[in-house]
């Protein structure tokens, strides 16, 4: 029986807000490294310059990633605003691990065909989920706040350097400034 590989399709309609969530290749513990956490805020960051998004919430796991995001403009290609974050954290990343631990290069290189490549990401385009009420929002935000705590990494999700909780919780701007959302969205 020859199956033939279903490709998730973006849908962004306007208004809606978007749950994204990438995995590190084969769940390895890459972001872990506050440099590779660093270079993740920082191209996040220029895809929010650049594609004109809020970020409305996010968290950095050891091996995951989760943001909350909503595009300012009537059409936004998501798989575009992903790339943009993804593409230069794994360039970096790789090339941080041929320069300094070329022992890891054989667990992050997959053969297809006659074509080799490095991975830092898991394949495809993670997990974009859309989020059209209020209720939705918050309980995602409350879910994403919580996985270091549920992991046992924090007592507190406010504790957790490589999230907003602390700006949910105090106003604090962490590494990554957060956007406030808007009051439509709360009623």
């Amino acid at each position: 029986m020859n199956q033939k590989r279903i490709h998730r399709i973006n849908i962004h309609e306007p208004g809606h807000a978007h749950e994204l969530t990438y995995s590190c290749y084969h769940r390895y513990p890459f972001l872990k490294a506050e440099r590779c956490c660093q270079w993740l805020a920082d191209s996040i960051a220029n895809a929010r310059q650049k594609y004109q998004f809020h970020l409305w919430a996010y968290v950095f796991m050891p091996d995951h990633v989760h943001m909350i995001i909503s595009p300012n403009k009537e059409f936004t290609d998501l798989s575009t605003i992903r790339k943009a974050i993804k593409q230069p954290v794994g360039q970096l990343a790789i090339e941080y691990l041929i320069q300094h631990s070329p022992e890891w290069l054989p667990k992050i290189t997959r053969s297809r065909g006659k074509k080799s490549e490095r991975l830092f990401w898991q394949s495809g385009g993670g997990y974009d989920r859309n989020i059209v009420t209020s209720k939705s929002l918050l309980s995602m935000i409350d879910y994403i706040h919580a996985n270091p705590v549920r992991k046992g990494l924090v007592k507190q999700a406010s504790e957790w350097k490589w999230s907003s909780a602390s700006w949910y919780l105090n106003s604090i701007d962490g590494p990554l400034s957060i956007d406030p959302i808007p009051k439509d969205w709360l009623e």
